[in-house]
Formats: structure tokens, sequence, C-alpha cells
């Protein structure tokens, strides 16, 4: 597995959130096309680093069957993702790796190349987030896709600690790049909030 330079890169499977608008529960464990959705995010991510994590909250034996260390977050309360990211640079750093990369656990289209193109185009600091731009040709980051340093994880343990909880605000301090992924035939970072996004997905497989 190629890495380019001397990175090791490690991937984190973000699914710390609690999918409120799916009626509670682990929106990775949804089936989309026959396979649940983090098992999409965990073929994707695989190929691109390993080994694998996946950062969530609550009872971790309902996703041992991946086989997977899971990785809850440290700070209480839910700080958000910045929190699962904290996480896996811990896991990381403990594992003596420079970076990790991570994905949302509901975004089964993410890019092939997402690894690659984020070491492409980090900033000084080792960082960089995902973008793509939508149907008006806007560039939105997508913060939940991103390469991180483990050398920054005491900074970012003391931004969140110190009540920090959008994630820009915190990569852009520390002059983050940004890797333009295309969004044809469709935003590769659609992720799946709703029943209705399930049946997208679907339809969506069929192009991917």
């Amino acid at each position: 597995m190629a890495h380019g330079g001397t990175m090791t890169l490690l991937g984190i499977i973000l699914a710390g959130g609690r999918a409120t608008r799916m009626g509670g529960g682990d929106k990775g464990l949804r089936m989309v096309a026959g396979q649940r959705l983090i098992d999409h995010v965990i073929t994707r991510l695989s190929a691109q680093c390993t080994p694998l994590a996946i950062n969530a909250n609550g009872d971790p034996a309902r996703l041992a069957e991946f086989g997977l260390p899971i990785l809850p977050d440290s700070l209480p309360d839910h700080p958000g993702p910045l929190a699962g990211v904290l996480a896996g640079l811990d896991w990381a750093a403990n594992l003596g790796a420079t970076a990790i990369i991570t994905a949302a656990a509901d975004t089964p289209f993410f890019p092939a190349d997402l690894a690659v193109k984020l070491q492409e185009n980090a900033g000084p600091s080792g960082l960089c987030l995902a973008a793509s731009r939508d149907p008006m040709g806007k560039l939105h980051r997508q913060p939940t896709f991103g390469l991180w340093p483990t050398a920054l994880r005491h900074d970012l343990r003391a931004a969140l600690t110190g009540g920090l909880r959008k994630i820009v605000l915190w990569t852009d301090s520390h002059h983050a790049g940004t890797a333009e992924f295309v969004s044809h035939p469709f935003d590769p970072f659609f992720n799946i909030n709703t029943p209705e996004d399930i049946l997208e997905a679907e339809t969506l497989m069929g192009q991917a």
C-alpha cells in the first residue's frame, strides 16, 4: 500500500453522531443497496489507509462485528466531530502514526483518491480538508473528511476544552489546505440524513 513519502496514515470513521433525523440509532448501520452504510465506508477507506478505527459513543458491542477498534470521545457531552478527530489522533499517536484520514460514516461515495489528494494539498501544518462545489459553483469544505497530523492533537484538545465546536475555525487557525473534488456526476460527499436520502443513494449507487 503506497502512501507516498514516509507518512503513516491511519483511517478513522466518524460515527459519533446520534442520527436524530433518522429516528435515532446508528446511521452507519442502515442498509443501502444490500450493504450497511458503514460497510461501504470501510471498503472505500481501507483501500486508502490502514489500519482503521471507528469513532463511536455508547455501547461498543453493537459495532464489534466489524473487528475494528471502537474509539469513544475522550471529552464529555458530545462536543461534535472534532472530538472524534481527537480520539483518532490519540489512538494513532499511540501507534506511532504521524497523521490520520477521517471519513464520515454516512457518506458512501467519498472519493477513492481522498487520501492522496489530501496529502498533496496539505497546508504548512500538515492539515487539509476536502471540499466540493454545489450546483451553484460555491465551494463547500467537508470538515469530516480531512488529513490531521497527530502533532496537533494537544492543541486540538485545548481548543475543545476551551469550548471550540466549529471545525473550520480551528483548521483555519492552522492554515489548513483545501483539496477540491469534482461534483460530477454528483457530489461525492453526498451524505445520508433521512430515509429519503437512502432511496437517492441507492439510485446513485448505479453511477458511483
